[in-house]
């Protein structure tokens, strides 16, 4: 029998958190491909924590905060500084705006969530999905206009915010 250490799940947590840090270097690096794709790493890195949190009895209060602070960087600040860097910096000023809006909204969302004892739905879309919805729009966007990413982007800012229920898989 395998015995996993109860830390495991808070160090895929802090790589989530390294990896949403390293993805804002490369943007800046004008990398944002590599950024966006990191991104997604960080996804699938935040889609085991938990799930193994529980699974070995390690699920704490630290590690929740913890999570939510991580999921904070990897996807509402490194996605709206992709996306900002990538196509909205053309808007000027209007642009920046809406990076703050998704990061803003991110942040909120995720209060929102921690305070709330859902279970079997999310209240909103959840903020990794937001912003791996940005880093697909990266990946895919190279030909798209400024006007539709930044109607996207404050979409899925809203779309954070609002109260539509999403089914837990």
């Amino acid at each position: 029998m395998v015995v996993i250490n109860k830390k495991v799940p808070n160090i895929l947590t802090g790589a989530n958190l390294a990896i949403g840090m390293l993805s804002i270097v490369y943007a800046i690096q004008d990398k944002y491909v590599l950024g966006a794709i990191l991104i997604l790493l960080a996804a699938l890195l935040d889609r085991f924590d938990g799930k193994i949190a529980r699974k070995i009895g390690a699920s704490s209060e630290f590690g929740k905060e913890l999570d939510s602070l991580a999921d904070l960087v990897s996807f509402g600040v490194a996605p709206a500084i992709i996306i900002y860097l990538f196509k909205l910096d053309s808007l000027g000023i209007v642009g920046i705006v809406i990076m703050i809006i998704f990061a803003l909204s991110g942040a909120l969302r995720l209060a929102r969530f921690n305070i709330l004892n859902i279970s079997g739905h999310f209240l909103g879309v959840p903020i990794t999905i937001a912003g791996s919805l940005v880093a697909f729009m990266v990946l895919l966007g190279s030909g798209t206009n400024s006007f539709i990413d930044a109607f996207l982007v404050l979409l899925l800012s809203w779309m954070m915010l609002s109260s539509i229920k999403i089914p837990k898989i």
